[in-house]
């Protein structure tokens, strides 16, 4: 399991936006965003959140990116429903979400967050034990103060 400190396991999936590959972002801070599933009552909460505050995440100084095991075409259909700006990967088997250690039985894929450092190493991990609530914008910006300016 990887965990704060470690290098982050790369990955590549396909997204709402194109394929992404976590190394083709060395060099950025990356926050990925582990969550159960498209339409589900708080990850609807929690995306629409970040859309109705998207201009403040935006200046998070860090690419931010969505993580579930929903298929592209549901997630495309999940952004058209509730305007998510960010892209959605989809994780259809949940690799990379067992890579970070954050998959568990019956639920699937644990809500998370993850920031990757420019140097590709977790600089800081944050999993919810039931996934009933979230990080909001502003608990996402501590998180990335607290891991320092970017380099």
């Amino acid at each position: 399991m990887a965990d704060v400190g470690d290098i982050a396991p790369d990955f590549e999936l396909d997204g709402t936006d194109g394929p992404f590959k976590l190394s083709a972002h060395r060099g950025e801070r990356v926050m990925l965003l582990f969550y159960p599933g498209d339409f589900t009552p708080v990850c609807t909460k929690q995306f629409c959140s970040y859309s109705d505050r998207y201009a403040e995440v935006e200046s998070l100084e860090a690419t931010v990116v969505g993580i579930s095991a929903q298929s592209v075409e549901r997630h495309h259909e999940f952004k058209a429903m509730h305007a998510i700006p960010m892209p959605l990967l989809a994780d259809v088997d949940r690799k990379v979400a067992k890579s970070y250690g954050l998959t568990q039985p019956i639920f699937g894929t644990r809500r998370a967050v993850v920031i990757v450092d420019e140097q590709g190493r977790i600089a800081y991990k944050h999993v919810h034990l039931l996934g009933l609530d979230f990080q909001t914008v502003d608990e996402l910006r501590d998180a990335l103060v607290s891991v320092g300016a970017p380099a």
